[in-house]
This record gives C-alpha cells, structure tokens and sequence, in this order.
C-alpha cells in the first residue's frame, strides 16, 4: 500500500487536481466521483487497488481543489468532463486505464469509453444509468444550488451522516475523512461544501439527453453496481442495461441506496476482483 500523493495538471484549459497512489510503472486505474464529491471519496479504494494499480482520483472542475468553470451551462457538463479525460490520460501518457466511476462519474466513464473505446478496458459503473430518473433530476435541482452552512467540523460530519444515510453502514473514520474533504471556508468564516454552486446551471436547462445509443456500443467487460434502495440506478433501469449490452454484469448491493461508497471490504473485493479478472459473478 503507497501514501496518496497530491497532483495538478492543465486540462481544458483548467488546472485539475488528482490524488495518485501506488506505482507510476503500473497499470492505471482512474477512479471519479460523484456530482458535488471530490476524488477523496475513493481513499479506501485507492489504497485497496494500489498494490497493483497506479490510481488516480481527480476532482472533478468546480469541486475540491480544481478549478472553477467560467462557463457552467457548457463546462459542467458530461461531454466536457469526458474530453478533459482524454486530455488527463494524455498527460499521464498512458494508452490505456481501467474505470472506476461512481453516479457522475459513471456517466462520463460510458461516454469517454464510447469516444475512445481502445482507452478503456474495463468500466466499473457504480449506481447510475445511461439515463436519469425524473425524479432523481428533480432532487438534484433542488440540492445542488442550496449550500448549507455550518460553524464547525462536527456540525458538518453530523449533516453527512445524516443526509448520506443511504451510502449505507460506514466507519467513524471514513466519516471524519468526508467531512475534512468536504469543508470549504467561506468569507465569513463558516464552513460550506467544496463545490461550486454554480453546477446547478446545466440542470435548470432541463437537458434530458441520456447516453443509451453510447451504452449499446461499449464493447468492453463493464461491471454494474447497484444500491438495492437506489433511486438514480432503478431495478428496471439496472435491467435495461444487461438486456442492451451483453458485455455488462449486475451485483445489487444490499441496504444500500444512491450510491455504494466502495469503502468497505466487501464493495472493495467486488472491484478489485473485477478489475484483477478474479470476478466471476454477475447475473
């Protein structure tokens, strides 16, 4: 197991923040967040694949120590995450990585693969879908543009707790280390979330585009996670995807919702089993 170690690099035209761990010499596996998350959300993860990975966890623009966007309805946006992906991967000069991407992080790993298919050999997608629910766009309207406000850490750590409820059971220190990459000072002096609010612009557009024409052409292995009690990844959606892309295979994670962390030993034997060609389940 290697120390992470803190990274910038331009990309787009933005300066990129990334984690890395493990060795440079070994094969690349890219791991990306959430929409309002950061790439610290992955450090258990990272630390469980970096014995024979070299992982690289970028913040995504507009959260964590990356750069903010100037132009939010066209930069906080899919496609340009997917192209500022390509950028990073040729900054790393690597031919290749394996794909870790949770909800958002999904979404961009099904349209980086489609865009360049010979740079990804295996995706795993973590609780999102080639489309989005409604519903589930409805309530990421309605929390992404309300920052909340906080006077202390703990206050912080407890409104995680809270509001993350369906990430399911979670160690104290994976809840203080949330809390810690999560705090971001304001003028004030009160702690907010460390994301640009700003990302809420492209969703009040009411862009319902979804990547299902991209997902049928993906070609390589792809493993599917599933929080049981999601309501971004839906039984019916999950379904879907196996039904169009006989490359994908499914593993439903129990009393779990939107979305599993991957940070406990079980989630992290999926992936790592997977990504290692020690995975033979699915169904």
């Amino acid at each position: 197991m290697t120390a992470l170690s803190h990274h910038f690099v331009t990309c787009q035209n933005l300066e990129i923040h990334y984690t890395a761990w493990g060795e440079r010499s070994a094969p690349l596996v890219i791991l990306w967040h959430g929409l309002t998350r950061t790439g610290r959300d992955f450090d258990e993860l990272a630390a469980a694949l970096s014995d024979q990975f070299y992982v690289v966890c970028p913040d995504t623009p507009g959260r964590g120590l990356s750069q903010w966007c100037s132009d939010p309805a066209t930069q906080y946006t899919v496609p340009f995450y997917a192209q500022l992906a390509l950028n990073l991967m040729e900054a790393l000069d690597v031919p290749h990585c394996d794909w870790v991407g949770t909800s958002m992080g999904g979404l961009i790993g099904m349209l980086t693969a489609s865009l360049a298919p010979e740079r990804i050999r295996r995706l795993v997608i973590n609780d999102v879908a080639p489309e989005v629910p409604q519903a589930a766009l409805a309530r990421i309207r309605d929390y992404v543009g309300q920052l909340p406000e906080f006077q202390s850490v703990a206050e912080l750590q407890a409104w995680l707790q809270q509001v993350y409820v369906p990430f399911g059971e979670n160690s104290a220190a994976f809840w203080q280390r949330m809390a810690l990459t999560s705090a971001r000072r304001k003028d004030d002096g009160r702690l907010t979330l460390h994301y640009d609010p700003a990302l809420v612009v492209p969703f009040m557009a009411d862009n319902s585009g979804d990547l299902w024409a991209q997902w049928k052409q993906l070609a390589c292995p792809m493993l599917v996670l599933r929080g049981a009690l999601s309501d971004l990844l839906t039984s019916a959606l999950a379904q879907r995807m196996l039904d169009t892309n006989q490359h994908a295979q499914l593993e439903t994670i129990a009393a779990v919702g939107h979305a599993p962390t991957l940070a406990n030993a079980e989630q992290i034997a999926l992936v790592k089993g997977f990504l290692t060609d020690q995975y033979f389940g699915g169904h």
